[in-house]
């Protein structure tokens, strides 16, 4: 399909409706920094490198809404947090603004907690990693292996009912810690590592040699991961979920980094005007700028750009879009319309 046929199905049109705004976004403005919750060392996803510069998947949706809101992408103070409790907990107590990414959205993180998910960034599952000198090709190859995983989280359970339901006697070893399960893993305690595929080919990127190691095609539960803010301030929960929309919209359209400034000054396309903010003021219903969209997608590009420049298949990562290409593409990416 393409753009004209696309927009047209879709009639873009944005309603200026006000919301009752929370404390948080003027909190942010008023500090001049989103402080965002991200995981440590995680290759690809987030990391600090030299310089105490941040980088990954998960920092540039951070580094999104910081353009959306504050009009400058590098106005973030990133927190390294665990995958424990305290994750949540500096959520809530308000130290962070935003938790983003390597966490799953389920009934146990949501409901049960006084937070929000505001959609889908990334569909993970868990997987098997093993080295590549086995000759092993499946999961259900593994008859009793030796199995690496981290304790909590609900791994070790995933892992014992894939087990149990096709039959195949293993030994779990159970660690405290991902880098725990990294080192028993490398030191021959285990044949297998099992994590999210995600965090297992992050981890694989660090190795001294990353391609002595496979991701088995198996993967054995459903790990919806997104973004997550406080359940107290609808408004801000709003402008997270619009953001993460606005990213996937601009990849679906084909808007990037590199076209943006020039669409927006010579398309002819009401709804991709009404999106970059020339016509209209759709930033309104959000407490935005008009051009919010335009910075977003001018600081960290749209989705796919984020994804390949991260984690794509050109990187060290090396991970294929898969369930995470768009809809049309046959992947389960599928933005809320903008209209």
């Amino acid at each position: 399909m393409n753009t004209t046929s696309f927009l047209g199905a879709l009639g873009l049109a944005f309603c200026a409706c006000g919301p009752a705004f929370g404390a948080t976004l003027d909190d942010i403005r008023e500090r001049g920094v989103l402080r965002c919750g991200v995981s440590a060392d995680l290759p690809g996803f987030s990391i600090k490198g030299g310089n105490d510069e941040w980088s990954g998947f998960d920092i540039d949706y951070c580094r999104a809404v910081a353009a959306a809101t504050l009009g400058d992408a590098k106005a973030v103070e990133f927190v390294s947090l665990g995958r424990d409790d305290t994750r949540f907990e500096a959520l809530t107590s308000g130290d962070v603004d935003l938790l983003s990414g390597d966490t799953t959205w389920r009934y146990g993180n949501d409901a049960a907690r006084d937070v929000d998910f505001v959609g889908v960034n990334y569909f993970d599952g868990q997987g098997f990693l093993v080295p590549r000198g086995h000759g092993i090709t499946s999961a259900k190859e593994l008859e009793e292996a030796t199995i690496c995983v981290v304790a909590g989280g609900g791994a070790a359970a995933k892992l014992a009912e894939y087990f149990r339901t096709h039959n195949i006697s293993h030994t779990p070893l159970v660690l405290a810690t991902t880098a725990d399960a990294q080192r028993a893993y490398l030191a021959g305690d285990c044949l297998v590592y099992t994590n999210d595929a995600s965090r297992l080919a992050a981890t694989r990127a660090t190795f001294e040699v990353p391609g002595d190691h496979i991701l088995l095609p198996e993967v054995i539960s459903k790990e919806p991961l997104g973004p997550a803010v406080r359940q107290d301030d609808s408004g801000w929960a709003d402008i997270a979920r619009w953001t993460l929309n606005a990213l996937i919209t601009a990849e679906e359209l084909g808007i990037t980094s590199t076209n943006v400034t020039e669409l927006a000054a010579s398309s002819e396309l009401t709804g991709v005007r009404l999106f970059l903010g020339v016509d209209g003021d759709q930033g309104a219903a959000l407490g935005l700028s008009s051009d919010w969209v335009r910075n977003v997608i001018l600081s960290v590009g749209n989705y796919g750009e984020i994804f390949e420049r991260n984690i794509g298949q050109t990187t060290p990562i090396g991970i294929a879009r898969g369930l995470n290409a768009q809809w049309k593409d046959g992947g389960l990416l599928y933005a809320v319309p903008f209209r």
